[in-house]
């Protein structure tokens, strides 16, 4: 059974999120905190493996108590924000929150939301000794890229994303339906990204190479990247060297 604590100082929030959690029978609450102290002292007390954590919180905020109990010697619990303030997704997304819901949330949404965290806490007690592959400043690389769209915030798991492609100041994240603009760098985003998954095959392209299917010389000498979805990326002679490993396997 998986452990759950609800932190949030609305009664009326708890008792929503009790009452959507009963449809989630994998998941048991071991109890509520309607202050951050409450919360930190419920949590080092149950080891829970999940945190649904408000971010408004009446001593403390939401990320503070993330710090606190980060100080711990206990390993940190998935944790899913909700909350009626959208200009913290970002923030949660740094600190590698499972989700972030925003009230009034929808069923749908919860689940989502809640299944999300299962798979990683059952991942976890499957192997609980494996260790998230991490870049060159100690930071887990990403599994998800936070950004809004059309009045909406997006957690876009990176497995979905095919390339990346630089326009100006702006990357384009490209998945197998759809395209988003996002204002970033091509060399701050590839560092967040598992170096054995995408490699970078010129200065303004990123490939996916889950998507990749075969990597075939053109008649001027170069070389492309054709994808799945047949969609071909051109590839330069200076970031030709990055692919040598993935041909000689």
């Amino acid at each position: 059974m998986i452990q759950a604590v609800l932190a949030d100082d609305e009664v009326l929030a708890r008792q929503k999120l009790r009452q959507l959690l009963r449809e989630i029978p994998e998941i048991e609450v071991a109890g509520e905190g309607a202050t951050a102290a409450e919360t930190i002292d419920l949590v080092r007390a149950t080891n829970p493996d999940l945190l649904f954590l408000d971010v408004r919180m009446p001593d403390m905020d939401g990320f503070d108590i993330v710090g606190e109990l980060s100080n711990g010697s206990q390993s940190l619990p998935c944790i899913i924000f909700t909350t009626a303030y959208d200009r913290y997704a970002l923030r949660a997304f740094e600190i590698n929150a499972v989700d972030y819901l925003l009230k009034p949330f929808t069923l749908e949404r919860f689940r989502a939301a809640t299944e999300r965290a299962l798979q990683q806490i059952k991942a976890k007690q499957q192997n609980p000794h494996a260790h998230a592959a991490k870049s060159q400043n100690g930071s887990p690389y990403t599994t998800r890229i936070v950004f809004k769209s059309k009045g909406r915030i997006l957690f876009l798991p990176v497995s979905e994303i095919c390339w990346i492609g630089a326009e100006e100041n702006y990357v384009r994240i490209c998945t197998q339906s759809e395209t988003h603009l996002l204002r970033e760098t091509m060399a701050h985003l590839e560092e967040k990204l598992d170096p054995s998954t995408f490699l970078r095959v010129h200065r303004s392209s990123i490939v996916n190479l889950q998507y990749v299917k075969e990597v075939r010389p053109e008649v001027d000498g170069e070389y492309g990247v054709l994808l799945n979805n047949g969609q071909k990326i051109s590839m330069s002679r200076s970031y030709r060297s990055r692919i040598k490993y993935w041909l000689d396997r």
